[in-house]
């Protein structure tokens, strides 16, 4: 059932019981190897099936239940599954399972009892296709995914690696896709295969291009497979004219169970803006937790201070002790205004805490602006510290000599102060570019009322 066009492969659509995939016509002669999958995964439903499947096997893979492909592979399959046949809540998913030639997948359990490893992914309905970069080398197969939320091609994140992975010396490279009682459009716009060599060694030569005459038999294959689709489309509208001229409808819900397995275009952007807001959420708490650490630091370096204080006060007699005295009282002064200032950057973290916690709308501008006042704020207090803290080094330094405060005991580092910054930085640049891009979507969807 695959569609294959210029740009892209259609490898099923989002009808019932489809079954399409897309092998290499030679055997793959790489030692190691790595691959650069490009693909969408769209749907109408909150849920989709059956899900998209990459392969390396020894043989080229036939039609099959597993993901659209044969059982009892020899190699491995990398299946982004869907539909959660389990009942787990762990859809959709990644899993990496390898094969002998022997093993029948378990598709009742999701693979969960075969997988070699595994990482929870979201990838259906991303605002930009889904990258996937598939590493072999020296026995490890790494597996590194983009969910399709920036533009960025590089931001890839960790999701599995499998150690101790033997692999056929040759094999085959295919990408496969089913469909079930519910339906999603698997469509593959990249599939790059490159060929790993230890440093030291020659690099291979490149291979040719397709030739034209290839190219242009594909082009008419593609048209031929469109044209079939239409037809099929149009018998669909004959038998089925209740269905026509209504909003929101089309042929492919005639196989789902029930309307309400669907999502509007302005449900799906509501879930997406509440999913970005529930991870600021998630790093302002953690922000929040680290600031708490920074305070509990602060009092005992504080309370160690003021125990110096007193066994130095014993131990310089006369006017050589009441110039230590003066200092120390100056050290511990400064410390408090930074417990002080402290303790004001965690209550204004806990009052953006809780705007964000309590928002009931995303799109209010009040809450809005009052977000960034609070950010601006623990800015403020930062650059206050920073002050005092340099203050309290200037005041300490003689014209002859730098004074040098009493040795302390080691304590722990949770966070340094340079990562601090930079970690508040980002965030307040993340937050405020979220806040832009907010507001130009609801700018966008004023137009439509």
């Amino acid at each position: 059932d695959a569609i294959p066009s210029a740009d892209q492969i259609r490898i099923t659509t989002s009808l019932k019981s489809q079954r399409g995939s897309v092998w290499t016509k030679t055997k793959s002669i790489f030692e190691y190897w790595e691959v650069e999958v490009t693909f969408r995964v769209t749907g109408r439903g909150r849920i989709g099936a059956d899900g998209l499947a990459i392969w390396f096997t020894e043989e080229q893979g036939l039609e099959g239940p597993v993901f659209g492909a044969a059982d009892k592979w020899n190699g491995v399959g990398i299946f982004f599954d869907s539909f959660d046949n389990d009942g787990k809540k762990n859809n959709p998913g990644v899993i990496v399972v390898g094969n002998n030639g022997k093993l029948l997948y378990d598709h009742q359990n999701d693979g969960s009892t075969q997988a070699l490893a595994s990482c929870q992914r979201d990838f259906r309905n991303k605002p930009y296709p889904v990258r996937v970069k598939i590493t072999y080398y020296q026995k490890t197969l790494t597996v590194l995914i983009n969910n399709g939320f920036t533009p960025d091609k590089e931001d890839y994140e960790f999701c599995a690696k499998v150690e101790d992975m033997v692999l056929p010396s040759q094999g085959y490279f295919g990408i496969s896709a089913a469909t079930g009682g519910l339906a999603d459009d698997h469509d593959v716009l990249s599939f790059l295969t490159f060929q790993l060599t230890d440093p030291g060694k020659a690099l291979p030569t490149p291979d040719a291009e397709i030739p034209q005459k290839d190219k242009e038999k594909y082009q008419e294959e593609f048209e031929h497979f469109q044209q079939e689709l239409d037809k099929k489309k149009e018998e669909f509208q004959k038998e089925h004219p209740d269905v026509q001229g209504q909003p929101g409808k089309n042929p492919c819900a005639f196989f789902l169970s029930a309307d309400d397995v669907f999502e509007t275009v302005s449900d799906r952007e509501l879930r997406q803006i509440f999913e970005g807001q529930n991870r600021i959420h998630l790093e302002i708490k953690q922000l929040n937790r680290q600031l708490d650490m920074i305070l509990d630091e602060q009092r005992k370096y504080v309370s160690a201070v003021t125990d110096e204080i007193a066994k130095r006060g014993a131990g310089f007699p006369g006017q050589q002790g009441q110039v230590s005295q003066q200092e120390l009282d100056t050290v511990v002064k400064t410390q408090e205004e930074v417990v002080r200032q402290v303790n004001e950057m965690r209550n204004s973290m806990a009052d953006a805490l809780r705007l964000i916690s309590g928002a009931q709308h995303p799109g209010s501008a009040a809450g809005v602006y009052e977000t960034t006042q609070h950010f601006n704020d623990i800015k403020e207090h930062l650059h206050v510290v920073k002050r005092d803290i340099e203050h309290l080094v200037q005041r300490n330094m003689p014209s002859s000599e730098k004074s040098k405060c009493p040795d302390l005991p080691p304590f722990p580092s949770c966070l340094s102060t340079m990562h601090f910054f930079i970690f508040v930085a980002v965030q307040t640049v993340l937050f405020i570019g979220y806040i832009m891009y907010r507001s130009q979507q609801e700018a966008a969807a004023k137009k439509f009322f």
